[in-house]
């Protein structure tokens, strides 16, 4: 009796495209966003617990920092700026928290190296915990600024106050899209915390922030006032400062152009991160 035997065909597993990729990143994010806030109520914890101070250094940094500025710049090169401790502080919060995501972002892969290789997760989830987990300091930092209006300039106290959290919405998406990007790189290039260390200091120094737009603008040329307008913390620092500092509305037509392509950088970082996903553990 004859037996015959099929050859089975074995197909390899479909690759997901792009989209399907970006989706898929999307959806473990909001699916797991259980995970990501016990994630960031861990590292608020663990960050409050290694100082004395706790997280009460969110109130206190920045005031010490906008101490700094004033004595360098107001006191020692006698800038004119009118009420220049509001008129820094209103930078200095803001990049303290950005600065912030992307340095806690950069470790969030590398730093939980033990547990991605025993427990089976969307990686995706660290680098977010890192970013939604400074809303909460930006939040403690509002305290010092607030404290300041009232007891310093009440005279600048106005309705656009409330439109601080719109301001910070465009920012959380960049952040967002930054720090998944450096966490997904620093995985493969660990030299990356040193570069983004000088990298950030270069940029606030470079950016508007103890300084307005229009006290440089046309210093530098066209080409100085064309890169200027490219630095999306030109849209930021000015829309803060008009809504805290000049009593006015933020930059609407810089915030839109900012959010659009901050999302899409957010598109682009998670497909880069979910694409070297499956590498994580063989590299860490």
């Amino acid at each position: 009796m004859a037996t015959t035997v099929q050859a089975r065909t074995f197909r390899p597993a479909r690759r997901p495209g792009p989209l399907e990729l970006i989706a898929e990143g999307f959806r473990e994010i909001w699916t797991h966003r259980r995970l990501t806030r016990y994630l960031v109520r861990a590292d608020l914890r663990k960050h409050g617990s290694d100082t004395l101070l706790g997280n009460v250094w969110w109130i206190l940094d920045p005031l010490l920092q906008m101490a700094v500025y004033v004595v360098l710049v107001a006191v020692i090169f006698r800038s004119g700026q009118p009420d220049y401790p509001l008129f820094i502080f209103a930078a200095i919060l803001p990049w303290k928290w950005f600065s912030s995501a992307v340095n806690d972002g950069i470790v969030s892969v590398t730093s939980r190296e033990r547990i991605i290789k025993q427990v089976k997760f969307p990686k995706i989830v660290l680098p977010v915990a890192a970013a939604a987990g400074g809303i909460v300091n930006f939040v403690f930092g509002l305290i010092p600024l607030f404290a300041l209006m009232i007891l310093f300039y009440a005279d600048r106290i106005s309705q656009f106050l409330v439109l601080i959290p719109v301001i910070a919405a465009v920012q959380f998406v960049f952040s967002l899209a930054t720090a998944i990007a450096v966490s997904a790189v620093n995985v493969f290039f660990r030299d990356i915390a040193n570069v983004a260390r000088h990298g950030l200091r270069l940029w606030f120094y470079l950016s508007p922030a103890l300084y307005s737009f229009d006290q440089v603008q046309g210093k530098a040329g066209p080409v100085g006032d064309f890169l200027f307008s490219l630095n999306p913390w030109t849209p930021l620092f000015e829309s803060y400062r008009a809504v805290i500092y000049n009593e006015t509305m933020p930059n609407w037509g810089g915030l839109a152009v900012l959010l659009v392509a901050s999302m899409v950088m957010l598109a682009v970082a998670t497909l880069f991160f979910k694409r070297v996903e499956p590498a994580f553990a063989k590299v860490l």
